[in-house]
């Protein structure tokens, strides 16, 4: 019977059945069959309600999506090029610093990629940076910034996992940054083979492109330096986030008009609303998994076949690759309570966890053949998925090598958070 079950949600899911549907239908069947009340998914869904920091995914959301719809990519890509487009590589240095912020703002691959690639691509490929290295950067760069606040995926991660919000934020920026640093002498290294030009670097260019985004430039120190700052939580971040962007877009820069920021609402909600629905079926079919001491069970089964934790380490990460390359936001709903309590039982800090599953979800994005980076990028270039495989394989490299960094030196994520709380 179970084996049927699963086959007939496997198959609902591939012909595209919603996905709260069948989380929601299998946790009634599941607490049914054991004789009990079916009550407790409307509680869960209750008890989500209640959440402090849930009202920092709408709010986040909205103005990621503003940022979007306004001149805001245009003005990062020029201010960007103006300030690094002197350094050898400078110019995809400065596209990944552009998409790594827009990503963490919008919280959303595809978005970065719709928004920035059409800008980005050419700009590369008008300075002579090869095409397959070129289609590769823009197609990793979509999901570059989900290490850094205030990303979406953080948030909901933290929420589910039930570790710190605050915590997590610090513990993945500075694995991001050590990605960044990585990606970023990678570029150097192409330019400095392709002979690559320089921008050279003029105080005229700068400061104009200084000048022409000079009210989104305080955007990043108010609400990162905020929170690390212990100014403001992240749910009063993403108020203030918010509030500055409808101000600065609608009426500042007047790129939206404001009968505009409606249907934005609209349409951001409409994220929210799926994430919500999902995350509440998703908590009742959680509830009845820890009932049923799944956890325990896989972590008496792992334990009886695998003893060393660099070992458990390495599977998970496999693990993570292919759960993550499906759908990010179910992956992060269904699977962080299950391998949560398997991981501390291992010796693994939920913390450092958290910052390996986005490190997962960052690699998923652009993993063959199921990654949805791979799929935005072939539609929006118009290049056959094999082309993008191709272009992507160095980048997937040095994504993989960061990440065996971070799984084996747990102090990369560890260090800030607990800097930050003796501070």
């Amino acid at each position: 019977m179970i084996w049927l079950l699963t086959a007939a949600i496997l198959a609902l899911a591939m012909v595209g059945a919603p996905i709260f549907s069948l989380m929601g239908g299998l946790a009634i069947y599941l607490f049914h069959a054991v004789g009990i009340s079916t009550q407790s998914i409307v509680i869960s869904i209750t008890r989500l309600a209640t959440l402090p920091a849930l009202i920092a995914i709408p709010l986040f959301t909205f103005a990621g999506y503003v940022l979007a719809e306004s001149g805001a990519p245009r003005r990062l890509v020029a201010l960007a090029e103006a300030l690094f487009g002197w350094l050898p590589g400078g110019v995809a240095m400065s596209a990944l610093l552009a998409t790594a912020l827009f990503t963490a703002f919008t919280g959303a691959s595809g978005v970065t990629i719709i928004a920035l690639g059409g800008l980005i691509y050419p700009l590369l490929r008008r300075q002579g940076y090869p095409e397959d290295f070129s289609l590769g950067l823009v197609t990793t760069t979509g999901s570059l910034g989900l290490l850094f606040p205030p990303s979406l995926p953080i948030i909901l991660y933290a929420l589910v996992g039930k570790v710190s919000i605050d915590r997590l934020f610090a513990a993945a920026a500075v694995p991001g940054l050590v990605l960044l640093a990585i990606l970023g002498g990678y570029a150097m290294l192409v330019a400095s083979r392709h002979g690559v030009p320089r921008v050279p670097f003029t105080r005229a260019a700068a400061w104009k492109a200084a000048r022409d985004a000079v009210w989104e430039i305080p955007l990043p120190f108010l609400v990162i330096g905020g929170i690390y700052g212990g100014k403001f939580t992240a749910s009063e971040a993403a108020a203030i986030m918010a509030f500055y962007v409808v101000v600065v877009e609608a009426l500042v820069y007047r790129d939206l008009a404001l009968r505009d920021l409606p249907g934005v609402m609209r349409r951001s909600m409409m994220l929210v609303g799926a994430i919500l629905i999902v995350l509440g079926t998703a908590l009742g079919l959680t509830d009845y998994l820890i009932d049923a001491d799944v956890p325990t069970r896989i972590f008496q089964f792992l334990h009886a076949h695998m003893h060393s934790q660099w070992a458990f380490l390495a599977c998970l990460n496999v693990f993570l690759l292919v759960v993550n390359m499906v759908e990010i936001f179910s992956a992060i709903i269904i699977v962080v309570p299950i391998i949560v309590p398997v991981a501390v039982q291992y010796g693994i800090d939920p913390i450092h966890l958290g910052t390996l599953f986005l490190l997962n979800l960052e690699i998923g994005y652009m993993t063959p053949p199921l990654g949805l980076n791979l799929f935005l990028s072939s539609r929006r270039f118009q290049r056959p998925l094999p082309v993008l495989y191709r272009a992507t394989m160095p980048f997937r490299a040095v994504l993989l090598a960061a990440l065996a960094l971070v799984t084996y030196i747990p102090h990369l994520s560890l260090w800030l958070p607990d800097v930050l709380r003796i501070l």
